[in-house]
């Protein structure tokens, strides 16, 4: 089990570069039918942070810096509020509206470039986002229809939303210690699956440079979509 789960993590890494999100909801999914409820969201958490840590270091030259500042406070928000009302919502509820809500903005007419961005959005998107990701765990969906409309190419998009994901995930994972969740005996485990997802980030920018933009908008499209389906599927 323990390789299986390293060699998953690789290919979901992967398929997170190359489709533009999923991977971590790919990886969710699997865990869920090994770990208990009480240590999936954050052992996942502290994969996905250090999954797009990787995916950083290797794309940074590409990050939008603009976007970072106001979304980095509201996640600071969001892992606050969280830290308190972690066990009083439902999880079907939450997976239930961040479906549609997907859906819709994956969908819905782009705003035009100039609106894509702006400090007040992309901070209340910061705190939703750690906030929902402390039930759900994988919230890089509502995160990225924006992070792509507000980025100019898909290089962009992928570095951008990595930063995001690891402020997002790391706040929430400082809530969870705070809590009194203890990493110990899963270090091993949480050490070899962040190395393979590293791997899995190199493979996938490989293939990534290979794809035109009028495809990868396409299979960002289909993935999002799919994945809004089975948000709803789940809560519903």
């Amino acid at each position: 089990m323990f390789l299986g789960l390293a060699v998953l993590s690789f290919f979901t890494a992967a398929f997170g570069v190359v489709a533009g999100l999923g991977g971590g909801v790919l990886l969710l999914a699997v865990m869920a039918t090994i770990f208990p409820p009480a240590a999936l969201i954050p052992l996942h958490g502290t994969i996905q942070a250090g999954n797009n840590v990787s995916r950083i270091i290797i794309m940074r030259q590409h990050i939008t810096w603009s976007l970072i500042p106001a979304f980095a406070l509201g996640t600071v928000l969001g892992a606050v509020i969280g830290g308190k009302i972690v066990v009083t919502l439902p999880t079907a509820l939450l997976q239930s509206v961040l479906g549609f809500f997907v859906l819709y903005v994956c969908w819905a007419p782009k705003p035009e470039s100039h609106q894509a961005f702006s400090g007040p959005k992309f901070f209340i998107l910061g705190a939703v986002g750690t906030l929902v990701s402390m039930f759900v765990g994988a919230t890089g969906t509502l995160l990225a229809p924006f992070a792509r409309a507000a980025t100019s190419g898909r290089h962009e998009y992928l570095a951008s939303h990595a930063v995001m994901m690891v402020l997002m995930h790391g706040l929430k994972l400082v809530a969870f210690i705070t809590l009194g969740f203890s990493f110990g005996a899963y270090l091993p485990l949480l050490s070899a699956m962040i190395a393979m997802s590293a791997l899995g980030n190199l493979f996938g920018q490989g293939v990534l440079n290979k794809l035109s933009e009028k495809l990868f908008h396409r299979l960002f499209q289909i993935a999002l979509t799919l994945l809004s389906l089975r948000l709803l599927y789940a809560g519903l």
